[in-house]
This record gives C-alpha cells, sequence and structure tokens, in this order.
C-alpha cells in the first residue's frame, strides 16, 4: 500500500473512532426505554406508558409525554430536570398529582394537563413555577378551586379550566395572577363567583364563562357592573337560575333586579375536595396515620382529611415542604423525631388551629423560619431538642400562649433574645441545658426570668465566657453578666437570628459595613447580609438598577452608595423595602432624566446626592415622597430649567446644592428667582447661563421683568396634561382601580365624567373630587373609607351613581349628601353602619335606588324614619335587614312594620359611639375628647401626655419608671429616653435589683448571712455573738469546752483558762509534754516517753 494511501485509511480509523467515542458519551446520557432523544427534546408520547418513565435526561428542556395510560404523577418523577421548560401531559389518565411534584422545574413555561381525570388540585402544587406563562387543565373532572391553587406563578398569561366539573371558586383563587390575559371557566357547574375574582388582572382581554349555572341573585350583581365596563370581554355569559332569568346575559341585567331572597351577606367560599387515602407501607386507624421505621424519604402526599395524629418519626425524612400539613384542619398531633430534616418550610404547619403536640428532636435543624409556628393557638407541647439549632427570633414563640412543655435541650445556641418566653403565659417546663450560653450583658435577662420563673427543670449553665463556664444561668448574680465587644456583636442581633453571616463574593465585610466597592459588577451582589447598615457599591458598572426586591431583605440598611457608577436608569421599585435608608449617594452617573417613581420606598431618605450626573431638567414630580429629605445637592448636572414647584414635597430640605449647571433663565424658571428668595433653605447662590445679558448673575438677584420668554423656548420640564401613571383614560371615563392608591392621583382631567377608584387603599373621600364638576359617576367600593364628612360631595351637582359600597364606614353625617340633587343611584352595601340620622337623604330628590344591605343596622326608634322612606318610595329593593336589637334581628328594612321600631332599652355604647365616639372614652390618662361631625374626635392632652389618645408620655420620666426611690433623668436630647440614679442599695436600669452583699461577707463561725439594702446581718450558731459572731458567750459550756485531755475549763472574768493533768501542757492542754527532756537513763539506754513520766530501755548487759 503506497503511503498516501496508508494516511487516508489511517485518518478514516481515527474518524471512526472518534465517532464511536462520540456515539458511547451520547448514550451514557442516556434516553427512557421506549422514548426517543434528540437534543434536549424527549419524546415518549403514544407509548401506552402507565407511569412516568426513568432516565429521563437532566438537560431535557422539552418532554412529550401525551397519548399515554399515566394515572399518577409521584413527586419524584421530575426531580433534577432543572432546564424542562415545555411539559406535555394530555391525554393520560392522571387522577392525582402529589403536591410537590413540579418543585424542581423552576424554568417550566407551559404544562398542559388536559383530558385527564384530574379531580382536585393541591394547593401550592405550581409555587416553584414562576416562569409559568401557560396552563390547561380543560376537560378533567376538577371540581373546585382551592384559595392557593396557583400560589406562585405570577406570570401566567394563559390557563384554561373549561370543561371540568367546577361548582366551587374560593375567595382569591386568582388574586395573585395579576398578568392573565386569557381565562376559561366555560362549560363548568360554576353558580357564583366571589367577588372581586377579576380584580386584580389588569391585563385580562378574553374570559370564557358561558355554559355555567349562574345563580343571578345579589352575591352576583358585582359581575353585572363588571362585565358592563368590559364589553366584549366575555360573550354569552348567561343566568341559569331563577326561572325568570334564565338566558339572560349577565350584563343586560340591571342591579335592582339581582334580588336575595335569604341573607344578603355570604360567608366566605372553603371547597373541600379532598381524596380520603392512607399512604403506602402505613397504616390508618381512628383517624391516626402511623408511618413509623418505614424508611419514608418524604412526606406522604393525599393523607385522609380527618387525621388528627400523624407518627413519622425514625425514617429518612430531610426536609418539611410548604404547606405539608395545611390541608389537615384537625390534626392534633405530629410526631417527625429522629429524621434527617434540616430544612422546614415557614408555612409547613400553618393553619392548624387544633395542634397540641409537635414532636421534632433527634433532627438537623440549625434555624427555625420566621413565623414557623404562627397560628399554632393550641399548642401545649413543642420538644425542638437534640438538633443543630443556634438562634431563634424574639417573636418564634408569639402565638403559643397555651404552651406547657418546651424542650430546647442540647442545641447550639449561645444566646437568647429578651422576650423570646414572654408570650408564654402556660408555661410549666422549660429545656435549656446543653446548650453553648454566652452568659453576657444580652443574656442577664434569662438569669432574672429564671429566678422569677423557676420552670427550667434541665439546669442550663454558661459555657462563656471563662470566669463563668459552667455555673448555672439561675444562680449567676445580675453584675457577672457583662460585655466584651466581641461578644456584644455577636449577640445583639440574635432576636433577629444574624450569627455572622457569610460575605458576598469577593465584597469585604467588617461590622455591619459590607464594602463591594471596585469590582467591576454590573448588577447588586446576591446574599448580601441582613444585617447591613452601610452598602457600598461605587466604582462599579453598574448600568441600570433593577426592582429585584433586594432592600426588602436589608431592614438595617441606612446609607446605600451607588456613586462612580454607570447608571442611567433607575427602575421603579428598585427602592422598594429601603424606608430605612437615611443616605443614598448616587454622584457620577450617567442620569439623564428623574421620575418620582425612581425614589418610590425612599420615604425615611435625609441625604440625596446626585451630583455630576446628566441630568437636564427637574419637574413638579421628581421628588415626590421625599418628605424628610434634608440634603439635596444637583451639583455640576446639565439642567436647564426646574419646574415650578419641584422642592414643594421636600418638607424638611434645609440645603440644597444647585451650582454649576446652565440655567436658562427665561420665564419658565421666573418662579425659582422669587422661590430662593424667599426660603430658608441653603442654595449656594445658583447663576443664569442663558440668555446671554443674565449671564454668571446670580437667579435671585435677576429682575422678575428680565425671566422673558419669546415663544420659541423648548421648556421639557413641563408637567404634559393627559393622564396619571396609575390610571387608564378613554373619553372621559378615568380608572384607577386597583392601584393600592392613598390619594387621588394628580392631574386628572377636569372634564372627567366618569371616576372608577375601587380597590385602593383610601381611607377617606379626596377632597379633590370637588374640583371635577362634571363627573356622573364615582366608584369608590372596596377601599378603607370609614367616615364621611358633611358637605363631601356637595358640589357634584352633576353625579347620578356614587358607590361607596364595601368600604368600613360607620357614621354618615346628616349633611353628607347635601347638594347631590341628580343622584339616581347610592349604594352604601356592605359597610359598618348601625344607624342613618334622619334628613341624611333630603337632599337626594332624583334618587331612584339606595343599597344598604350587608350592615349591621340597629333598628330601633332612631330607624324608624329609615323604614317609612324606604316603604314610601321603594327606593330600597328589600335587601337591607337588621342586625339587632334581638327581636328585630334578620327583619328586613322595607317590610317590617313601623311599630316594631322601638327604643325599648339604651343602645349598647358600641353602636352608638361610631358617631359620637368620645362616648367610649378613648382619651387615656384624664385626656379630654372633642367629637367632630364626621364621627371623628381629637382628644386634648393633659401635660405630660401626647398621641392620638393621650397614650404617649410627653417624656420617658412622666411616668415614673424608677423602683425603689430611684431618681429618674432624661437623656439629653432624647424625650423617650432615661436612666436612673439609684439610692445606695439598689442597682439595674430601674433600680430594680437589690444586690446580693452576702456574695463577699465576713461572718465566721458558720454564722448565717442575711442580705439587706446595701448590708447584710449574720445570724449567729448557738455560744457566738457579735456584728460578725466572731465572739464566744460561754468558752466552758459543755461542748463548746476548749480544754483538752479532761483538762478542767475554768472562768477568768470574760476568759477562761484550762487546768491541765499532770504530763500535758498548752494554752488548751492540747499537748503531751516530753518527759525524756529530763531523763535520768544511763548507760546508753533509750528513753521512751509516756504521760507524766518516762520508760529507760537498757542496752544488753544492763
Amino acid at each position: 500500500m503506497r503511503p498516501a494511501e496508508e494516511q487516508r485509511v489511517g485518518l478514516h480509523r481515527i474518524w471512526a473512532l472518534l465517532f464511536a467515542v462520540i456515539v458511547c458519551a451520547a448514550s451514557a446520557v442516556g434516553c427512557p426505554h421506549k422514548c426517543s432523544c434528540s437534543g434536549s427534546h424527549v419524546d415518549c408520547q403514544g407509548l401506552a406508558l402507565k407511569t412516568v418513565p426513568k432516565g429521563i435526561p437532566r438537560n431535557a428542556e422539552r418532554l412529550d409525554l401525551n397519548r399515554n395510560n399515566i394515572t399518577r404523577i409521584n413527586k419524584v418523577d421530575f426531580s433534577g430536570l432543572k432546564n424542562l421548560r415545555i411539559l406535555h401531559l394530555e391525554d393520560n389518565q392522571i387522577t392525582v398529582i402529589e403536591r410537590g411534584a413540579f418543585q424542581d422545574l423552576r424554568l417550566l413555561e407551559r404544562l398542559r394537563l388536559n383530558r385527564n381525570k384530574l379531580q382536585f388540585l393541591p394547593e401550592l402544587l405550581f409555587q416553584s413555577n414562576p416562569k409559568l406563562g401557560r396552563v390547561d387543565l380543560s376537560e378533567n373532572q376538577i371540581q373546585a378551586v382551592p384559595r392557593k391553587a396557583f400560589r406562585g406563578i405570577t406570570n401566567v398569561k394563559n390557563l384554561q379550566l373549561d370543561s371540568n366539573h367546577i361548582s366551587c371558586i374560593e375567595d382569591g383563587a386568582f388574586r395573585a395572577l395579576r398578568d392573565l390575559e386569557i381565562l376559561t371557566l366555560n362549560n363548568n357547574n360554576i353558580t357564583l363567583i366571589p367577588l372581586s375574582s377579576f380584580n386584580h388582572m389588569p391585563k385580562l382581554r378574553t374570559l370564557r364563562l358561558h355554559s355555567n349555572n349562574l345563580h343571578c341573585d345579589c352575591h352576583l350583581s358585582w359581575l353585572s357592573d363588571w362585565l358592563r365596563a368590559r364589553r366584549g370581554m366575555a360573550p354569552f355569559t348567561q343566568c341559569m337560575s331563577p326561572a325568570h332569568m334564565r338566558a339572560l346575559n349577565v350584563p343586560d341585567v340591571l342591579k335592582k333586579d339581582f334580588i336575595c331572597n335569604g341573607p344578603a351577606e355570604m360567608e366566605p367560599r372553603t371547597c373541600v375536595t379532598q381524596v380520603t387515602v392512607c399512604p403506602p407501607s402505613c397504616s390508618c386507624n381512628n383517624n391516626i396515620v402511623d408511618c413509623r421505621r418505614k424508611g419514608l424519604a418524604e412526606i406522604p402526599a393525599n393523607l385522609p382529611e380527618g387525621i388528627v395524629e400523624i407518627r413519622l418519626e425514625q425514617n429518612q425524612i430531610k426536609s418539611v415542604p410548604a404547606g405539608a400539613f395545611t390541608a389537615y384542619k384537625k390534626l392534633k398531633r405530629i410526631d417527625l423525631s429522629k429524621n434527617q430534616i434540616s430544612d422546614i418550610a415557614a408555612d409547613a404547619f400553618s393553619g392548624l388551629r387544633s395542634l397540641t403536640s409537635l414532636v421534632l428532636y433527634g433532627n438537623k435543624i440549625t434555624e427555625l423560619p420566621k413565623g414557623i409556628f404562627d397560628g399554632l393557638v393550641s399548642l401545649q407541647l413543642l420538644l425542638l431538642n437534640a438538633n443543630k439549632i443556634n438562634c431563634l427570633r424574639v417573636n418564634a414563640f408569639q402565638d403559643l400562649q397555651n404552651l406547657n412543655l418546651l424542650s430546647l435541650y442540647d442545641n447550639k445556641m449561645q444566646t437568647i433574645s429578651k422576650g423570646l418566653f414572654t408570650p408564654l403565659r402556660s408555661i410549666k417546663t422549660l429545656h435549656l441545658a446543653q446548650n453553648p450560653f454566652m452568659c453576657d450583658c444580652h443574656l442577664k435577662w434569662l438569669a432574672d426570668y429564671l429566678f422569677d420563673n423557676p420552670i427550667e427543670t434541665s439546669g442550663a449553665r454558661c459555657s462563656h465566657p471563662r470566669r463563668l463556664a459552667n455555673k448555672r444561668i439561675s444562680q449567676v448574680k445580675g453584675k457577672k453578666f457583662r460585655c466584651t465587644g466581641q461578644e456584644d456583636y455577636r449577640s445583639r442581633l440574635s432576636g433577629e437570628c444574624f450569627q455572622d453571616l457569610v460575605c458576598p463574593e469577593k465584597c469585604r465585610c467588617e461590622g455591619t459595613v459590607v464594602d463591594c466597592s471596585n469590582l467591576k459588577l454590573t448588577r447588586l451582589p446576591p446574599h448580601i447580609p441582613e444585617h447591613t447598615t452601610d452598602l457600598r457599591l461605587n466604582d462599579n458598572e453598574i448600568a441600570i438598577l433593577e426592582a429585584t426586591g433586594t432592600f426588602k431583605k436589608l431592614p438595617n440598611l441606612r446609607k446605600i452608595n451607588l456613586s462612580n457608577n454607570k447608571l442611567k436608569d433607575v427602575r421603579e421599585g428598585a427602592f422598594d423595602g429601603a424606608s430605612g435608608v437615611l443616605e443614598l449617594l448616587l454622584t457620577g452617573n450617567k442620569l439623564t432624566g428623574l421620575q418620582g417613581r425612581m425614589f418610590k420606598g425612599l420615604s425615611g431618605l435625609k441625604t440625596l446626592m446626585l451630583r455630576s450626573n446628566q441630568i437636564s431638567c427637574i419637574d413638579n414630580s421628581t421628588f415626590t415622597g421625599l418628605s424628610s429629605v434634608r440634603l439635596l445637592s444637583l451639583y455640576d448636572n446639565r439642567i436647564a430649567s426646574i419646574a415650578p414647584g419641584a422642592f414643594s414635597t421636600l418638607h424638611s430640605l434645609s440645603t440644597i446644592n444647585l451650582l454649576s449647571n446652565p440655567y436658562v433663565c427665561d420665564c419658565h424658571l421666573a418662579w425659582l428667582g422669587q422661590w430662593l428668595k424667599k426660603t430658608r433653605v441653603v442654595s449656594g447662590n445658583p447663576r443664569c447661563q442663558k440668555p446671554a445679558f443674565l449671564k454668571e448673575i446670580p437667579i435671585q438677584d435677576v429682575a422678575t421683568p428680565d425671566f422673558t420668554c419669546d415663544g420659541a423656548e423648548d421648556n421639557g420640564c413641563l408637567p404634559a396634561s393627559g393622564c396619571p401613571d396609575a390610571c387608564t383614560c378613554s373619553d372621559g371615563v378615568v380608572r384607577c382601580s386597583n392601584r393600592a392608591l392613598h390619594s387621588l392621583p394628580k392631574g386628572i382631567p377636569k372634564d372627567t365624567t366618569e371616576l372608577y377608584l375601587e380597590g385602593n387603599t383610601l381611607t377617606s373621600v379626596p377632597k379633590e373630587l370637588a374640583a371635577l364638576k362634571q363627573l356622573s359617576l364615582v366608584d369608590l367600593s372596596n377601599n378603607s373609607i370609614s367616615t364621611l364628612a358633611p358637605y363631601t360631595f356637595s358640589n357634584m351637582t352633576q353625579l347620578a351613581t356614587l358607590i361607596l359600597s364595601y368600604n368600613q364606614i360607620r357614621c354618615i353625617p346628616v349633611h353628607a349628601f347635601d347638594g347631590l340633587k341628580s343622584l339616581r343611584l347610592l349604594t352604601l352595601h356592605g359597610n359598618d353602619l348601625s344607624t342613618i340620622p334622619e334628613g341624611a337623604f333630603n337632599h337626594l330628590t332624583s334618587l331612584s335606588h339606595l343599597a344598604l344591605g350587608a350592615n349591621p343596622l340597629y333598628c330601633n326608634c332612631d330607624l324608624r324614619w329609615l323604614s317609612q322612606w324606604v316603604k314610601a318610595g321603594f327606593k330600597e329593593p328589600g335587601i337591607a335587614r337588621c342586625a339587632g336589637p334581638a327581636d328585630m334581628a334578620d327583619r328586613l328594612l322595607l317590610t317590617t312594620p313601623l311599630n316594631r321600631f322601638q327604643c325599648k332599652a339604651p343602645a349598647d355604647i358600641s353602636l352608638v359611639s361610631k358617631c359620637a365616639p368620645c362616648l367610649a372614652a378613648p382619651c387615656r390618662n384624664n385626656g379630654t375628647c372633642v367629637s367632630n361631625d364626621a364621627g371623628t374626635y381629637h382628644c386634648t392632652c393633659p401635660y405630660g401626655f401626647k398621641g392620638q389618645d393621650c397614650e404617649i408620655p410627653i417624656n420617658a420620666c412622666v411616668s415614673a419608671p424608677c423602683y425603689n426611690g430611684g431618681t429618674c433623668h432624661i437623656q439629653p436630647g432624647q424625650e423617650d429616653l432615661f436612666s436612673c440614679v439609684c439610692p445606695p442599695g439598689f442597682e439595674g436600669k430601674r433600680c430594680e435589683m437589690n444586690p446580693d452583699d452576702c456574695e463577699d461577707n465576713d461572718c465566721e463561725n458558720n454564722s448565717t448571712c442575711v442580705d439587706g439594702i446595701n448590708n447584710y446581718t449574720c445570724v449567729c450558731p448557738p455560744n457566738y455573738t457579735g456584728d460578725l459572731c466572731d465572739e464566744v458567750i460561754d468558752p466552758c459550756l459543755s461542748g463548746f469546752d476548749p480544754c483538752q485531755h479532761d483538762s478542767k475549763c475554768v472562768h477568768v472574768g470574760r476568759n477562761y483558762r484550762c487546768e491541765c493533768l499532770p504530763g500535758y501542757v498548752g494554752q488548751h492542754c492540747e499537748q503531751d509534754y516530753n518527759d525524756c527532756l529530763e531523763n535520768k537513763c544511763q548507760h546508753g539506754a533509750e528513753c521512751v516517753d509516756a504521760v507524766n513520766g518516762y520508760t529507760c530501755v537498757c542496752k544488753e548487759g544492763f
């Protein structure tokens, strides 16, 4: 063979070998049996599979399992498929999906489960699928939509639930679906839809509700209004009952025709569709599920609904997921001891109000999430011993007022925050031993607590510092609990579970300062410690500050440094949660414009540095919400103009730097010259740059006539006319619904005829409405309005419809509706009205319909006029019912005879005080109450107190906080802080402690020391006297005789002497005299001493 051919053959062999290697590598990734795999697409459709196949590649992005015979989806079927985006499960026989089945599919975008046999949806099934955009659950047998069924999929746009058996929708089931565009509920058995079910879906464009069993009574009247305002969104939505309304289109039915025969109030709906099964390998008897020692790796799903006890001890469970037991409301006992649990979701036990025993000992728990025990109001036994818990939040046990026994024995806690045990009003036994407690100043409270409450029975001891090691905490004196700097840092934030958290990668952390400067960062670093107070992000490359929610997790943050980055934009909501930040540095960036929403969340900000940016103008909404800012720097920007009123919201402003900007001193800036002259704010004397004849002249020195315009100026800072940002406007109709508004948005067009403000957080009717004189409809329903002021609507002479339903209105002044001569429809449904003063509706000459249902009307003689007025004009459709007195309860206002409205006894103070709040004596500390016509009040406080109800002392010493004659002193400059100067013998913050003077006493002869105030007393044993018990009363008394060897004790005045027997000497005859000292033994004999004599032992021969 020639060399060239040999070379070609060799290359072919190499390529073949490489191909074989590649094929082997591909097969190593694997593909499920019978399925076909191509890249990241796994195709298993139409294979008659009965279960989800094993061995699905981890890199799969699309998985087709449709047209099989799968009956159940288990929790582990899709575990590890973290890249999956599309999952097809349609056309199977699926009846059950275990909760947590989709927990690893965080990138899932599309899920099809249509044409299966699902009967119920587990709550929180989709909580780990935030990217889910389309979910198809149509053509199943689903009977109900529980409240938390779709919790977590806030980005879903298309949700299909049509062609099921749905007859119940719980309140709030769709509340989280703010981005939903398409919702299909047609072809179900729906009779009633909860109020405001769709109000939280601003993007909804297609709604299918036809082919249901809608019962058109007063509970569904809201739907008519809602659909009428959205014509074409839900075609063919028709009533099916009552009979006379059958086949009528819901939007075409007048509100007055939605009539209830029973109570108008509707209880919140709860849908119960739980399947009762017993988990495999477990036993279920008498509502007790026993799964002990079954080798379980997770908590079983679909437990019997009525269980009262579940035993899961001695398994291999590693985590307790969200809502693990929430569905089992009757649970009283849960035992999870001796597992491998290291992670527990915060709401694992939520809703278990009947739970009395929770056993978690013998696991690997290091920290308990915030709120884990909230709502467990019946809990009596809580065992957390033999874990690795290193801290407890101060409010961890806030709802456990019935707890009897708490065991925290054998954990890793170094400190416990003061107040942790305060809610435990029923606690009898507490176990704290075998924890490495740091007995510093922060643990002194525990010693006091255990002294006052001797309930700790395990013998908890100090481990640190060394001087207190192994001392029982309850026996250590208060003054021994001292702090050094290091100990203080480690334990002072224990109530929030701060334990030297990890520093973000490459950043530097010292104390509470996190320094991430000069790291070329393009975004905020993750995992910033919760205890951070000073965050340094300067000198990086951040261009856009996204709304990531970072600052919501940093409650202690006070300073943010973003100087010298590349910031061009700060997204709305970027600073949400940063209300505690005092200083924000944005110097040296590339910001060109500022919007008011940019700084939303910074309500406590005091210093705002915007030096050396590229800002060109300031409008009058730029600094909205920054009422606390004192120092504002706009030095060295490109500001040519500032809109009038730009600084009007900066109520605390004391210094503003406006220097080094190219101001154009035309007519648009004339206001600034006047403002600079009048204000006390230090401004730095900014100067004009244009026009040329005013260059370098201080703006405040320019004469008003010199601020001129020739008509060619372009001022981009002037507020634009149109629609407020929070609203939509079209042909005189302004919709500002469900925007969490606290006040009326600025800039509502003057020619507005219909204004929708429902679903916000307004607490009163905005006074600014009076300026909108062309209004014919105002919807203020579903807010938090509690009172109406007299003459509130007096200027709205064209108003025909006023909706105030579902607020908290408790009082209507007699002149509240004066001026509403054109009003035809007034709805006050669903408020807190007990009475209405006669004459309140006198000005409503055009009124044809009044809605008063769902109010606690107190039908005594004071409300007789209203019944007569209703009967005369039939303006109320027979929905409003009496709530009291007892003999009038549940009677209709319209049909009850007038003679039944009687005043037999004084009305309860809680009713009368709704319009006369002073009758309830709300003012404390002898304050004087003054009420007004709107049903509100204010308190005139006596000296020493302040607050709405005079409940706050003006200074801390007013309430005499120092005990035992201590003298109270106010801390300089801090009225709410005090210190006590204690008299001799007392100490403590409030002079509440009498230190133990016996700790270093000089009492002698086994006498007993009795503590006093700044002294102590020695209680002497028998035959001793003196202040220190150092004096003997009778030295010769039997039993106290000091003379030895039968010698005689003889009194000598107040003293004594001992008369020794022969052979003894010494003060007490204690010595045997050595008679050999004067012996006469001869010839080397040995002298042996004896009592009063001696013996000579002679040598041999003598």
